[in-house]
């Protein structure tokens, strides 16, 4: 099964990389880099978040040729949502499992405060609010001038984020938190209207970026959850398989 892995604000997609080798062999782990980072760094940075959605999915629909989950971090968990829809909507397979990782639900966010550009005063601040960059980092001026650029544009996103009511995702939804971040229970409950299927919250020690200091209990609960799904899957088919097989032989 594939791992479709969406960087988080200011992050680039190839931080997941590592998973690769503390995720079981069976789970092909698949950065999905975003346009202005990475190896994308040439291409314009995206700011519409719907936009980059359906971009996404145009690029990724003829790849999904097996079984596939989404997982996002924050704005990532926003964007992994939206391009799970997008791929619906271009009749891709849905998706076994949505992974959504610090983020409220996107039916009760409220990101009318990141609609403006900030300054790099106000982004600095907001890196050091979120306790997810060393201060080694911050105090980089090289660094950070390639740095503010993407985080900029990335809180765009977050502002210009519009939800629109549809049909619950006919797959499995897993949301994770942390116990002291800023994203509460209740907004991370409220994921569940977006399922048709199973829901499932897990909250973490840690702040905002739990997704680092507890990297190994969440890469464990990933892995856990796919494979129960692939389970599950592998169950239905021999299921069907029996069915078929017995149909054939009544008839």
């Amino acid at each position: 099964m594939r791992l479709l892995c969406l960087p988080y604000s200011g992050g680039s997609a190839m931080f997941y990389a590592r998973w690769r080798r503390l995720l079981p062999s069976w789970i092909d782990v698949y950065p999905v880099e975003w346009p202005g980072r990475g190896a994308r760094m040439d291409e314009p940075l995206a700011t519409d978040p719907g936009a980059l959605a359906s971009q996404l999915a145009r690029e990724l629909g003829a790849q999904l040729d097996a079984p596939y989950a989404l997982f996002g971090h924050s704005l990532g968990a926003l964007i992994a949502f939206e391009l799970a829809h997008s791929l619906l909507d271009r009749g891709a397979p849905a998706p076994a499992i949505l992974f959504a990782s610090g983020a409220e639900a996107p039916a009760v966010r409220d990101g009318s405060k990141w609609r403006l550009p900030l300054s790099d005063e106000e982004l600095l601040r907001e890196l050091r609010n979120l306790q997810g960059t060393p201060d080694e980092a911050l105090l980089n001026a090289e660094l950070m001038q390639s740095a503010l650029p993407v985080l900029r544009a990335d809180f765009l996103m977050c502002g210009a984020y519009v939800y629109r009511p549809r049909h619950p995702l006919p797959c499995p939804v897993h949301v994770f938190g942390g116990v002291d971040d800023d994203t509460g229970r209740e907004s991370l409950q409220a994921w569940r209207q977006e399922t048709s299927a199973e829901f499932t919250l897990h909250m973490l020690p840690g702040h905002h970026f739990f997704i680092h200091t507890q990297q190994a209990e969440l890469i464990d609960l990933i892995g856990a959850a796919m494979a129960l799904q692939s389970g599950r899957s592998i169950g239905l088919h021999r299921s069907e398989d029996h069915e078929r097989v017995l149909r054939t032989a009544t008839h």
